[in-house]
């Protein structure tokens, strides 16, 4: 019988080495898994300290950290509160009146229905916080809140592994830097959604399975692409110039 996501994703974490690739490598992994995992899931983002801040590090989609901005503004939200109280949050329907009115407001406009956020616990401390978010209200089943506690707790390891890792080698790989490599990520997405007439997750997908296949990083390939069009795109404009 085939394995279910979760434990197909559980055992992807559990042969992902850190080493492999920078903690930017190591956060959009957890999310992509984290995806597949949980059903309900439309998107995901790690809310985590960088460079002193509250925010959201790595994401699935742009929209997470635009309907985080809220509760980073306001300094409350169920993301903020699971990660410093250390507590699963859940908002069942964004529409109804509750706890976070404004997180509420924004996470409504952008078309989400309900929320649900893990710490990242180790050893009774919290690293982060894994936010889902569905497109449906009510859609988080009990069974999608054992299976994203679990997962969690897997994702909280590999994040502290990786973190420390690279703090040991001094790598460019740091959180702070990692962010930088994201619009690089961004420019490479848009190519392969013109090319190919694709939306945003299909075209992260396609760089996720590349880095996998050809055991380059996730910033390599992308950035591999985006010079390849820029070069193409400047060959054609000197072709032009010649025929004017």
């Amino acid at each position: 019988m085939a394995d279910s996501p979760l434990t197909a994703s559980l055992a992807a974490l559990s042969r992902f080495f850190v080493g492999d690739g920078t903690v930017e490598d190591t956060l959009t992994r957890v999310c992509v898994l984290t995806v597949a995992a949980v059903a309900a899931a439309d998107l995901v983002g790690i809310t985590m300290i960088v460079e002193g801040q509250q925010r959201t590090a790595i994401f699935t989609d742009d929209a997470a950290p635009e309907i985080d901005r809220a509760q980073y503004e306001t300094g409350e939200g169920p993301c903020l509160a699971a990660f410093m109280e250390k507590r699963i949050t859940e908002i069942h329907s964004t529409s109804e009146p509750g706890p976070w009115p404004e997180f509420r407001r924004v996470a409504t406009a952008h078309g989400v229905g309900s929320t649900i956020s893990f710490p990242l616990l180790i050893d009774n401390g919290a690293v982060g916080a894994m936010n889902l978010y569905s497109y449906r209200q009510r859609a988080f089943t009990d069974e999608d809140r054992v299976n994203g506690e679990l997962f969690a707790a897997q994702a909280a390891i590999v994040l502290v592994n990786a973190q420390t890792y690279w703090d040991a080698h001094q790598s460019c790989g740091g959180l702070g830097e990692a962010m930088n490599h994201r619009a690089v990520i961004e420019q490479a997405k848009g190519v392969l959604m013109g090319a190919q007439g694709i939306d945003e997750n299909s075209a992260f997908e396609i760089l996720t399975r590349a880095s996998q296949r050809e055991n380059v990083k996730l910033r390599d390939i992308a950035r591999r692409i985006v010079e390849r069009t820029t070069a193409r795109r400047g060959a054609m404009g000197l072709a032009t110039d010649e025929l004017q």
